[in-house]
């Protein structure tokens, strides 16, 4: 009975080629905004999610915005990652030299920390080697370029060994950093360079001591530990005053891109929702139609024994049939939307179809088929057959 229901489905939608496709129009495009609207925010939001994770989610930022009179040193530091929760530690601090090789001269922002910085952003080497512990306790004046800097300065030759002249000081380049596409690099434009930390305070003069320092837990399941312990220790430093400091925890940052994105999503798919339901209202009306039209045909089908059951059921297949119908045309036609946003892109987004979409969209076509075919449906197998054999049209 289903097959037999469907097949002639097909057949009065073949008939009416025309009034069918516009009847499947606003399904074809409510499922376009939500599979398209939906999978370009998912799209997005995987990709900022991922650029987010390259700032790292697992560590803690703290500032010094008062130190009371006693600066912080590497020594407070040190004591700091004693701590059984505590992982590793990296003061920055930074300063805008005139960096010079050759011909070549550029202002650069030099970096002075410690080798631990780069072990907590795993970055990677493209030469060389990155800071050692002898460096920071020698104040020894070696550099690591970032790729930018090595192109700038030394185009595509060997660097290692070679000396720069940053702020009026030699440098000797012992390493150079793979490319970083990570979010806070594509905002920063300056030219980076990074030396040991001991170097850069004996450059600057600087006496006001470390206000700006990273801390990852022990382990990623102890941050909230982490995070406790570095709020203790900074409140019994600064003489327990909140306002004289500030701790970021990186993985909250994550959360509220989160809760962004989700909320956009929810936006967006409610307004797709709508042009569904439109739809929705397309195929009913098309149905109310096509109930007064084969009105006679529900006669002599009642005449000959057709219950009202199987009426309804024909009918009510016939509207689910178009909805579906409508469905993969719009599925289809978003998968091909998708991939020239794709191209448009230029490889800087990727946008994929997603599954769960589009069984959403499915589900959501299925739901607007019953429910706006089932009272075209229930008219349908309503009629007395009497009265719909007298019926002329």
């Amino acid at each position: 009975m289903i097959f037999q229901s469907i097949r002639m489905a097909f057949e009065s939608i073949t008939a009416n080629k025309i009034r069918s496709f516009l009847t499947m129009l606003g399904i074809i495009i409510g499922v376009i905004a939500l599979v398209v609207l939906v999978s370009l925010v998912s799209s997005a939001s995987d990709s900022v999610t991922e650029q987010v994770a390259t700032l790292g989610t697992d560590m803690l930022t703290a500032m010094v915005l008062d130190d009371k009179g006693y600066p912080l040193k590497l020594d407070d530091l040190e004591r700091l990652s004693q701590h059984p929760s505590v992982g590793q530690i990296a003061p920055l601090t930074q300063m805008v030299v005139n960096a010079k090789h050759g011909y070549t001269e550029e202002k650069s922002t030099l970096y002075g920390t410690l080798p631990s910085y780069g072990e907590i952003h795993h970055w990677k080497l493209k030469q060389g080697r990155f800071l050692r512990t002898s460096d920071v306790d020698n104040s020894a004046y070696v550099c690591v370029l970032s790729i930018e800097a090595w192109e700038k300065f030394f185009g595509q030759s060997d660097p290692l060994g070679e000396k720069i002249n940053l702020g009026g000081r030699d440098f000797t380049v012992v390493g150079v950093l793979e490319e970083d596409t990570s979010l806070m690099s594509a905002m920063t434009t300056s030219v980076k360079i990074y030396a040991p930390y001991t170097v850069l305070t004996r450059m600057s003069a600087m006496r006001d001591g470390i206000s700006n320092f990273i801390v990852t837990p022990n382990n990623p399941k102890s941050m909230d530990e982490a995070e406790e312990t570095l709020h203790s220790f900074l409140m019994r430093r600064l003489k327990n005053d909140e306002n004289a400091f500030f701790v970021f925890n990186q993985s909250n940052l994550m959360e509220v891109v989160g809760t962004v994105t989700d909320m956009l999503s929810y936006l967006l798919g409610g307004i797709a929702a709508i042009s569904l339901l439109v739809g929705g209202i397309g195929i009913m009306n098309i149905m109310l139609v096509s109930v007064t039209e084969r009105t006679r045909e529900i006669g002599i089908r009642k005449a000959i024994g057709a219950t009202k059951s199987g009426i309804l059921f024909q009918f009510l297949i016939e509207a689910l049939v178009v909805s579906l119908m409508g469905c993969a045309i719009g599925i289809l036609l978003s998968f091909g939307l998708l991939q020239i946003a794709t191209l448009i892109a230029k490889g800087l987004i990727t946008f994929n179809l997603s599954f769960q979409i589009v069984m959403i969209a499915v589900a959501f076509a299925i739901a607007i088929g019953v429910l706006f075919g089932l009272y075209p449906a229930y008219k349908a197998a309503d009629k007395h057959p009497i009265e719909a054999l007298r019926y002329e049209g």
